[in-house]
């Protein structure tokens, strides 16, 4: 009888990553590179043919195509930069740890759809603008307008290396090769094509790589429920562990999914990814008309819901497959975002290419949001920061230059800080909270320009400030306890008993070392206490917008708010804006009566005139 591998042997054999693969993968990368040097030539061609090209045309070739993109392309470009690497990686590990209660958020993106459609986009369209934080010096002053774009440039530097950091850990996982080999290289192609090609290049790879990923999804999917028995089977294993869930009717905050902080959290946590980010608004604008812009909105929720069920079943899937030999507990897979990875190379390593178009579809989605993110970021740079402190306008040239010169340069920060978000470990997560501390303030302030129009700048500022404060003080408490262990959440039911390798089971030792020591187990939480702070993740945003809004409102109160009868209403949201104008127009007609009835007419003044002299005439 032979001897059984040991988990690291198990691990070697699964990396069979060989030259189709490869081949695969960077066919990806060059189709990527060779679709940004078309449409440069075809910028170059434009401006040749056009005798007087100004900057404000150079400027809309790049960050918004012409202002003449076709839907289809632009639709795909909002999935392909909505669904990271994160997301096609960390949905089936969340579905595969704590079951398929996050998959009811599906509901909040629908409500979130209709928010959008009707009362952002209608006012972002409208303006026509190129940087989103443009709307806030209009509706506030200049001082709102840099404070949204600096925690939009904040966010989006440490959003960006998590996003380029996570596919490589899948790379990792199927071949061996250091993360910090690829991941340089990989981007270098992303900032090439960005930066030659502007928003046409960068939306046509987002669709070469939305059909990768998806068709990459799809391949796990069908192939993998074959090897484990058929749909069946997948669904009677997740149900018997109890991963089939029915929505969580509990009215607990610090529940970590409930119906409430799904759909009412959800739609916040969405509305801030969505209706005001640079990265989606910029592709909206990008379309000619506004009914253009609202088909995009049902085509890009419908492709992201497709995306998130087919992610969900993966998770579910590696259930299926894994049932009695969990990976986690066993270290086959390091890190949980390596679960996927692993079932890949489980299923698929015997078929030369398809781990290649895998590793292809996870680097796509990173891709994607990394290419919109420079270019987006570029934007705002020479929008918010180079035109507003120019003392002079700046030239064709000058523009051209400072929007690839920016990209280069972000680009090149976001690849050197992969190597500190690998150095993080356990804290990974407390980057990605700390990414989404901009979220409140950011959707509070907006929010309040298109629906409160009493707020004004100062009122707004405060708001702002206060919100941003204290959900960094919220983030990090909750981080802190979660990493102390006073916080966690327990996984759904796993075993190791089929395991067919041997290793060494820590977890069994760690739990021997707590029964012996005493110390708590970390599976629970004091229930004694409420802490604001260990509130669901998913209310951190609608909280954080609260907090702003009416911070903002009492504050504007005390200064003076805005008089509505002054406002700008092509600054509000459509209902907003009838409902201001139906006030002015009333405000006008009493106005007009009251002048009318308090001013004598012109014949009546000259009646009294004569009546007042013939009294002044001496009686004769």
């Amino acid at each position: 009888m032979l001897p059984k591998m040991n988990v690291d042997e198990v691990r070697i054999s699964l990396q069979r990553f060989g030259w189709p693969d490869y081949v695969v993968f960077v066919l990806m990368l060059t189709s990527c590179a060779l679709i940004g040097i078309y449409f440069a030539l075809q910028m170059r061609r434009e401006a040749k043919s056009r005798k007087s090209l100004t900057t404000e045309d150079a400027e809309d070739a790049y960050f918004v195509g012409g202002r003449n993109m076709k839907i289809f392309p632009i639709a795909m470009s909002l999935i392909a930069s909505f669904i990271s690497g994160i997301t096609l990686l960390g949905t089936p590990t969340e579905v595969y740890l704590f079951g398929t209660q996050y998959l009811y958020i599906m509901g909040s993106l629908v409500i979130m759809g209709f928010v959008l459609y009707y009362f952002f986009l209608p006012v972002f369209h409208d303006l026509k603008l190129i940087s989103t934080y443009q709307y806030l010096e209009s509706r506030y002053d200049r001082k709102m307008r840099l404070f949204g774009s600096v925690l939009f440039m904040f966010g989006s530097l440490l959003w960006l290396p998590i996003v380029i950091y996570v596919p490589a850990l899948a790379f990792n996982q199927a071949t061996g090769v250091n993360i910090h080999l690829v991941t340089p290289i990989v981007c270098l192609v992303c900032i090439f094509y960005t930066c030659v090609g502007g928003l046409k290049a960068v939306v046509w790879t987002d669709v070469v790589q939305t059909l990768i990923m998806f068709g990459a999804m799809v391949l796990i999917i069908v192939k993998g429920t074959i090897d484990v028995g058929g749909f069946g089977v997948v669904y009677q294993k997740a149900k018997e562990s109890g991963r089939i869930e029915s929505p969580n009717l509990t009215f607990d905050l610090t529940e970590r999914y409930t119906v409430y902080s799904l759909f009412i959290g959800g739609v916040a946590h969405w509305l801030k990814s969505n209706a005001i980010s640079q990265n989606m608004i910029q592709r909206y604008l990008s379309l000619p008309n506004m009914k253009s812009a609202r088909t995009a909105v049902c085509i890009f929720i419908c492709g992201v819901l497709t995306f998130i069920c087919v992610c969900g079943y993966s998770g579910l899937l590696i259930y299926a497959t894994y049932h009695d030999c969990d990976p986690l507990q066993t270290k086959l897979a390091k890190r949980n975002d390596q679960l996927l990875p692993l079932l890949v190379m489980e299923i698929l390593g015997d078929y030369p290419g398809l781990p290649g178009l895998f590793v292809a579809g996870v680097f796509s989605a990173a891709l994607s949001s990394l290419s919109t993110g420079l270019n987006s970021m570029s934007a705002v740079m020479l929008e918010d920061f180079f035109k507003s402190f120019a003392k002079k306008p700046l030239t064709e040239r000058q523009t051209a230059l400072i929007m690839r010169f920016v990209v280069v340069i972000f680009g090149a920060i976001c690849v050197s800080l992969v190597f500190v978000v690998e150095k993080l470990g356990t804290v990974l997560q407390l980057t990605i909270t700390l990414s989404s501390v901009a979220n409140g303030p950011l959707l509070g302030i907006f929010t309040a320009g298109v629906m409160v129009p009493w707020i004004e700048s100062k009122g707004a500022l405060v708001g702002g400030l206060t919100s941003l404060f204290f959900m960094a003080w919220m983030c990090i408490r909750a981080q802190a306890d979660l990493a102390s262990g006073v916080v966690s959440y327990i996984r759904k039911p796993h075993t190791i008993t089929g395991c067919n390798y041997t290793f060494i089971d820590f977890a069994s030792m760690s739990m021997v070392a707590e029964n012996i020591t005493g110390s708590p187990s970390a599976g629970h939480m004091d229930n004694d206490s409420f802490h604001i702070y260990n509130i669901s993740y998913l209310f951190y945003t609608m909280f954080g917008s609260l907090i702003t809004i009416v911070v903002g409102l009492i504050v504007s109160f005390l200064l003076g708010p805005n008089k509505l009868e002054n406002m700008d209403t092509t600054l509000l949201s459509p209902c907003v804006r009838r409902w201001v104008d139906r006030l002015k127009a009333r405000k006008a007609l009493k106005a007009n009566i009251q002048q009318q009835t308090q001013t004598p007419s012109k014949g009546g003044m000259e009646l009294n005139n004569l009546k007042l002299t013939k009294l002044k005439e001496p009686h004769t």
